[in-house]
């Protein structure tokens, strides 16, 4: 094997072996813990990455790319029929919450303590507040949301109402099953935008 591929397989197992730990112990886990499952030194993650912030960062956008939600996103988007399109969507999301929750409600646990996190996870969630702008845009631009909402006013609430801390109180604190969860959010946020005709 190649230097260049050796280094891609111990990265790519540096960022396996990462995701295994903090979905099993939480993101708290220590760099020295992650080498020592990869066998490789502490050092060898901070060539890789540079820093913890570059490792999460690394770990939340390989998670983005090993579930195609760019593409899964593009594909939802497309839909001619708006309400069609919206539920297409947050069925997207939903599921990618349901695949990321482990990490990502530990990610934003830490958000307020540990700056890596709190970067990591912003840098995501620009990205996906942009996916939602071009959604609710398309909306408007169809004519389909209510007359009381602009595409701006309609993204924020979109991204508030279905995101990954709403999740985890529907599903772990209150007990919902994600099924009954992913039904009721896409049918109430349906009737709170779309108007009547598009539903």
């Amino acid at each position: 094997m190649s230097s260049a591929g050796r280094i891609a397989r111990t990265r790519a197992e540096i960022l396996d072996s990462a995701w295994e730990l903090i979905s099993e112990r939480g993101a708290e886990v220590s760099l020295a813990e992650i080498a020592k499952a990869v066998g490789v030194s502490r050092q060898s993650v901070y060539d890789h990455f540079g820093s913890r912030g570059g490792l999460i960062l690394a770990l939340v956008r390989r998670t983005d790319e090993r579930l195609d939600i760019k593409a899964r996103f593009d594909e939802a988007i497309e839909k001619y029929d708006p309400a069609q399109r919206l539920e297409a969507v947050i069925e997207v999301w939903i599921r990618f919450v349901q695949e990321i929750y482990p990490v990502a409600s530990d990610l934003i646990r830490l958000r307020t303590t540990d700056a890596d996190a709190s970067a990591a996870w912003e840098d995501r969630m620009s990205e996906l507040r942009q996916w939602l702008a071009n959604l609710t845009g398309s909306l408007e631009r169809d004519g389909a949301l209510q007359v009381d909402w602009s595409a701006k006013m309609a993204a924020d609430y979109l991204w508030a109402s279905f995101s990954v801390q709403a999740w985890g109180l529907l599903t772990r604190d209150c007990g919902w099953s994600e099924e009954r969860a992913l039904e009721v959010l896409k049918r109430t946020i349906c009737q709170a935008l779309l108007k009547q005709a598009d539903r």
